[in-house]
């Protein structure tokens, strides 16, 4: 009779227990989300491959004699390593190292001025009210509207006035103050909560301790993607040395890569292929050092 008054109890078919279509459920949206990344990682994965294709022929090449650099069809794979083509970038009589060296000093210099200049003056434009704040900020942006090559000559002749030309200075001081630098850290700055600074003020805090105790330790994502930038524009710049540089031992790497001929004056590309090699390797290690930073100062910019 209980039977009778219950059919779908127990064992019959018209009973459906809620856990196990929960669970049917659950497996359903996982096989789905799978799919989805799968879809989107594909072509990602398919995109990055393209994308690190040039580096493994440069790799490739680096590796090879000269005659064996454009043989068709390709082999991206050398019979014998030639491993003389980097002892001989390195060691050899047209050595990159004191250009890695010089490289190295300008780059380093230009960050650290860039980096002090832009959060000093970033601050200043986003927390400190003076007259004229915002006329002089607009008029700074808009110098970026004229294009750097206008300023080349105009430069060329004020370093030569200063007895900077044919230095490092004339690479380094120019790069130490930059519009885009400016303009992220004002950016940042303006984000921030003015209360910060207000109570800091009732303590009996200054401004500078203000601006070094509160509000720079919180830009240390936007001063890494920053220092990146200016590291990596720093790094292959070749315009800039090309028009102030004229003595071999202060060329910067980007003009000694051109230096690496064969005996009939035409690029080796076997040397030439070592030493791009070697001059990408600091680029590689500061963005593997800091692009988490870098990765989290451009998305609070994305958010904000």
């Amino acid at each position: 009779m209980t039977d009778t008054l219950h059919p779908t109890r127990g064992t019959s078919t018209g009973h459906v227990d809620p856990r196990t279509g929960t669970a049917a459920r659950d497996a359903l949206h996982r096989r789905r989300r799978r799919l989805r990344r799968w879809a989107w990682g594909i072509p990602l994965w398919i995109r990055a491959l393209l994308f690190l294709l040039p580096f493994a022929w440069m790799i490739s090449t680096s590796l090879k004699p000269d005659v064996e650099a454009f043989s068709v069809p390709m082999q991206w794979i050398p019979d014998d390593f030639r491993w003389a083509n980097y002892t001989e970038v390195l060691f050899g009589e047209g050595s990159i190292l004191p250009a890695f060296g010089n490289s190295v000093f300008v780059a380093l210099l230009r960050v650290l001025g860039e980096l002090a200049t832009a959060t000093l003056a970033g601050y200043a434009f986003a927390k400190l009210h003076f007259r004229g704040r915002n006329v002089v900020f607009i008029g700074y942006l808009a110098t970026s509207l004229i294009p750097a090559q206008l300023l080349l000559v105009p430069r060329f002749v004020y370093f030569q006035q200063l007895g900077l030309y044919d230095s490092l200075w004339a690479l380094i001081l120019p790069g130490m103050f930059t519009v885009l630098g400016t303009f992220l850290m004002r950016q940042f700055f303006v984000s921030q909560p003015g209360e910060f600074a207000e109570a800091a003020r009732l303590d009996g805090a200054n401004e500078f301790q203000i601006f070094w105790r509160i509000y720079l330790p919180n830009a240390l994502p936007m001063i890494s993607a920053l220092a990146i930038l200016t590291f990596v524009w720093s790094w292959n710049d070749y315009e800039s040395p090309l028009v102030f540089l004229s003595s071999p031992e202060n060329f910067t790497l980007p003009l000694a890569l051109t230096n690496f001929t064969d005996e009939t004056g035409a690029m080796a590309p076997g040397i030439a292929m070592a030493a791009a090699v070697i001059s990408i390797i600091p680029i590689l290690v500061v963005f593997l050092i800091f692009q988490r930073r870098f990765v989290q100062a451009m998305t609070e910019s994305a958010l904000k």
